[in-house]
């Protein structure tokens, strides 16, 4: 065991933010009593703008800059992150370092005047923050409006109540851990809507460097959770993927079978890639990687360039 005896956690200062952080220090206090956990809460860009969309204005890795920046300079030990909020291709001289145990990955349609998205009337207006959220919820209801929804969680729900949307779609993890799961309507099938690679899920992020720290996080990491999005993030990975393209992907475990079902969408939902992939768990990663292969075959490269280059709209295959 190390000599450790002190930790700093970096974590955003949104509300959903800090649940998870102050989870973590728990879970670390209760494993090691000896530690002594702070927080040190920092305000990202991804925070500061809030009237652009995250695909407009480089990403979600808006959200964890700053927080990296507290790592390299020695203001905090970890970093506590929503894995879908880590890059898939995470660099020296960070690491992702414990993945904890997932809870629910579905979304949430949340909504005051409806139980889910196949009673909403034709024209009524949906909020959602995703282009994959987008994408999936175009496909299957046209006559819907989606709206771009940004703000934490608080915020969103506060642009529903005041009547700015008929409705929205939200992480359902997100919504249970703050205590809001009452606000849930309803959850969408996975059918329906395949959650991103990582939702509901919490990553730890280090520097590569600290071997100690790597040992007593290692101790917090979920084995189930970390095969399963060890797929999903290999797909990302493979495709090239951010927020700035509409990838889904999840897996299950049974067994010690990792199920994984991916999906590469146009934003208006016009076409939908999907392919599934089945295997061990010690093959996690290549499953991901022939996932994404899969989809490439289907034309997903089309789509990934045309969203490159918005002038050239992807070709329809179907």
């Amino acid at each position: 065991m190390t000599e450790l005896k002190k930790l700093t956690i970096a974590t955003r200062a949104s509300r959903l933010a800090l649940w998870q952080a102050h989870h973590v220090r728990d879970l670390l206090q209760t494993r090691y009593p000896q530690l002594q956990v702070e927080l040190l809460e920092l305000t990202t860009k991804g925070d500061q703008i809030l009237d652009t969309t995250l695909s407009k204005i480089g990403g979600k890795g808006l959200f964890i800059k700053e927080l990296e920046t507290a790592l390299v300079d020695g203001r905090a030990d970890l970093a506590v992150h929503s894995l879908k909020d880590v890059p898939v291709d995470l660099q020296s001289p960070f690491a992702l370092a414990a993945v904890l145990q997932r809870a629910d990955p579905t979304d949430a349609f949340v909504s005051s005047n409806y139980q889910q998205l196949s009673q909403l009337p034709a024209g009524a207006v949906v909020g959602t923050s995703s282009l994959r959220r987008e994408s999936q919820i175009r496909a299957v209801y046209p006559h819907l409006v989606v709206k771009p929804l940004r703000g934490n969680l608080d915020t969103r729900l506060s642009k529903l109540d005041k009547g700015d949307y008929d409705a929205i779609v939200l992480a359902s993890a997100g919504l249970e851990r703050l205590g809001l799961g009452d606000r849930i309507a309803s959850r969408l099938e996975v059918a329906e809507s395949l959650p991103a690679a990582g939702q509901g899920a919490l990553g730890i992020e280090v520097l590569e460097t600290r071997a100690e720290l790597l040992e007593i996080l290692a101790g917090l990491a979920d084995p189930a959770t970390t095969a399963c999005v060890t797929a999903e993030r290999a797909v990302s990975r493979t495709l090239g993927g951010s927020c700035q393209v509409p990838i889904a992907a999840y897996a299950t475990l049974t067994d010690n079978a990792v199920t994984l079902n991916a999906l590469v969408a146009t934003p208006d939902g016009k076409r939908v890639l999907r392919s599934t992939r089945t295997g061990g768990a010690e093959e996690a990663d290549q499953l991901g990687v022939e996932a994404a292969q899969a989809l490439r075959e289907q034309g997903a490269d089309d789509i990934l360039a045309a969203l490159q280059d918005p002038s050239q709209p992807p070709a329809d295959k179907t």
